[in-house]
């Protein structure tokens, strides 16, 4: 098997084309909300190995004055440590460690958002008359897988009846790695429920669908093979939601490349689930 990692014995390798280390650094960028510079000391630490800042700024070649910036942010974060030996080395902290400090910071910053974010909401509500709420009927485009499941998410949270959701065996699965499962729980603590309704269920995905947690499951022709979300009950959040199709193929790996309709439109929720409606009672009711 081909070694995809940078070699240690070959300090020229590091600096040429490595799409696998590319990969890795954009994931971990993600992850740990790190800049490209940030990221690729990091990598270059581990794999070098405790290092002066000044070799490592010729490793990678980047200016020394920078790279000691650099350091400086990351040794703060707790991402790399400084020895006291002379010459000072810079050592990269185990992966391990820096995925429980960047879980330790997001959740201190989600605590802090919770807290000063209801402090505001009062503020607000305090200086808001009112009648500012309207009841004019608005739509808008989400772009994006994650922020449509996020949308689902909030979505289910609030119901408290019945919820269709209309879509692929496929997107299923997509959507089975989400919260979306959870949220279909809460759903049902509401008073509420949800109505799955898919393409296909071959034998060996019965369990899998089972676990998705839909109350009920029927197997229907699809009106598209986009994805059909609706509930009547979901006046904090929105009622309607159409997702178009999923774009397959390596042009399209992008996830932003998907879009949906949102709509609080009490016409156009009729409309949709009275459609859903038909295409349940018309569906194969499945047991699981």
């Amino acid at each position: 098997m081909e070694d995809l990692s940078l070699s240690k014995s070959d300090p020229e390798m590091s600096k040429t084309h490595n799409p696998y280390v590319e990969e890795l650094a954009g994931e971990l960028s993600a992850i740990l909300d790190l800049d490209e510079l940030e990221i690729k000391i990091y990598l270059n630490l581990l794999r070098t190995g405790p290092i002066t800042a000044s070799a490592l700024a010729k490793e990678i070649s980047v200016d020394r004055a920078k790279t000691y910036r650099t350091i400086d942010k990351l040794s703060s974060n707790g991402i790399v440590s400084i020895s006291f030996s002379s010459p000072k080395l810079c050592i990269a902290s185990e992966p391990d460690e820096l995925l429980s400090i960047t879980l330790k910071k997001k959740e201190e910053e989600i605590n802090r958002i919770r807290k000063d974010g209801k402090k505001l909401i009062d503020k607000i509500k305090d200086i808001s008359s009112s009648d500012t709420k309207s009841t004019t009927p608005t739509f808008r485009i989400i772009q994006g897988i994650e922020n449509i499941t996020s949308q689902i998410e909030r979505m289910l949270e609030n119901n408290t009846d019945v919820f269709y959701l209309i879509t692929t065996l496929e997107d299923v699965s997509k959507l089975y790695h989400t919260t979306i499962p959870e949220r279909i729980k809460q759903t049902e603590r509401n008073g509420g429920s949800v109505r799955l309704i898919v393409d296909e269920i071959p034998d060996k995905m019965r369990l899998f669908i089972k676990r998705f947690g839909a109350s009920e499951v029927r197997i229907g022709k699809l009106p598209s093979k986009g994805r059909i979300s609706v509930s009547k009950s979901c006046p904090l959040s929105g009622k309607l939601l159409m997702s178009d199709s999923a774009i397959k193929g390596n042009l399209h790996e992008n996830t932003d490349a998907e879009c949906a309709l949102f709509t609080n439109s009490d016409e156009m929720t009729d409309n949709i689930f009275t459609l859903c409606t038909f295409i349940w009672k018309s569906a194969i009711p499945v047991e699981l």
